[in-house]
């Protein structure tokens, strides 16, 4: 499989990562517990929007099953569709929530819209502090919500998954992050990391249908890419990737109908997604997102490849890096950050140089965030090779 060449393991000397937050003044605090309220709100419409988003799955004949990918078990919806085929619909990974979402599913007897569903509750968590989406943004995602794109392992990644983890854990960042770009990935050909969906969709007529001005940009051999932009308006940049596998041309993916970019140690940030609702002014959906503790770690390894050009967008990569380290340290959740790093550590000395330079330059960003002994190799082992 074509992910296999990301699975080389080198020796290294590794010790185990250690954190610990030494005592800071609350203007170094990289974010603010949201209340009880505004928890239970979150709770209550990530429920109520996962099951709107499964109760179209009900006007088809199916069942749901299981799959095993890596470690975890996740929950898909198999079904045939019309023109006779089977198919597969991601539901979301095996957990108290889904299996209760399932029955729930099994006894709801009318469907309701998403809109008349749930904007009670979207308003109730916005008023209790959650943040939700530009609604020009948001837009993007529900109608690829509409077409399926996420129900067929299709993951929001960058600044906007941030923010919704952010809703998910309980916090309320304390930078405002704002960005112009809307980032998706798809695990594309590495099947080995791929959700268990198979659903074929057109994602490029899902953009064209918004009448946004959304166009594919081209690459230098006359193909599209995976890029969409309105020439017209600055502030809408729509992104699809895909992990790095020997090549930076833009990846047709016929199920998708559409080209995935691929991008380096991209990967890391699709193995093991999870479920988040992000909102807009009105309304809610479902979407596969990054694991917290993954999506920290990857930013590392971005922040340690931009050029020093791109000083801007590194800046950001360790805020958000930043942020969720500190997040897992206070929860008592950092062996997560452990377990990630002990896994970069081993998938060879590009990973691990570019870990190795992200964590220095968070640690002098942020020096009362306590790193501990993350990571210790040999110099050798970080020396100069060529890139993944």
């Amino acid at each position: 499989m074509l992910y296999s060449i990301f699975t080389i393991r080198y020796e290294t000397r590794i010790s185990i990562p250690k954190f610990a937050m030494k005592p800071v003044d609350d203007s170094s605090v990289m974010y603010r517990p949201l209340s009880s309220r505004a928890q239970s709100a979150y709770a209550e419409l990530a429920e109520e929007a996962q099951l709107l988003s499964m109760l179209p799955l009900a006007a088809v004949n199916g069942s749901f099953a299981e799959k095993a990918v890596g470690k975890r078990t996740y929950i898909y919806f198999q079904f045939r569709s019309t023109d006779g085929s089977a198919r597969m619909a991601y539901v979301g990974p095996k957990d108290e929530r889904t299996e209760r979402l399932i029955v729930r599913f099994h006894e709801a007897k009318v469907a309701r819209t998403a809109n008349d569903g749930l904007r009670p509750a979207v308003r109730a968590a916005l008023a209790q502090g959650c943040v939700g989406m530009p609604e020009k943004h948001f837009k993007v995602l529900q109608k690829l919500a509409a077409f399926g794109f996420f129900q067929a392992g299709g993951v929001l990644i960058g600044t906007h998954s941030f923010v919704a983890m952010g809703n998910m854990l309980g916090v309320r960042w304390q930078r405002a992050f704002m960005t112009m770009d809307i980032d998706f990935a798809h695990a594309g050909k590495c099947i080995s990391i791929a959700l268990p969906a198979d659903m074929r969709l057109s994602v490029h007529d899902a953009l064209t249908s918004l009448e946004m001005g959304l166009l594919p940009l081209r690459e230098l051999s006359g193909k599209e890419g995976g890029q969409y932009r309105n020439p017209r308006d600055p502030e809408l940049r729509v992104d699809f990737l895909t992990p790095y596998a020997g090549s930076e041309d833009a990846l047709p993916v016929n199920n998708l109908g559409i080209a995935l970019q691929p991008l380096r140690f991209m990967e890391l940030s699709l193995e093991d997604p999870v479920q988040a609702v992000v909102m807009g002014p009105s309304d809610a959906i479902t979407v596969n997102i990054p694991r917290p503790a993954r999506y920290a770690i990857h930013k590392l390894l971005v922040a340690g490849e931009r050029p020093i050009t791109e000083q801007t967008k590194t800046l950001k990569d360790l805020d958000q890096s930043g942020a969720l380290i500190e997040w897992h340290v206070n929860a008592g959740r950092a062996d997560e950050i452990a377990e990630v790093w002990r896994d970069v550590s081993q998938r060879g000395p590009g990973w691990l140089k570019r870990a190795v330079k992200g964590r220095a330059a968070l640690a002098k960003k942020y020096p009362a965030l306590d790193l501990g002994t993350l990571i210790d190799v040999e110099p050798k082992s970080v020396g100069k090779r060529a890139r993944p």
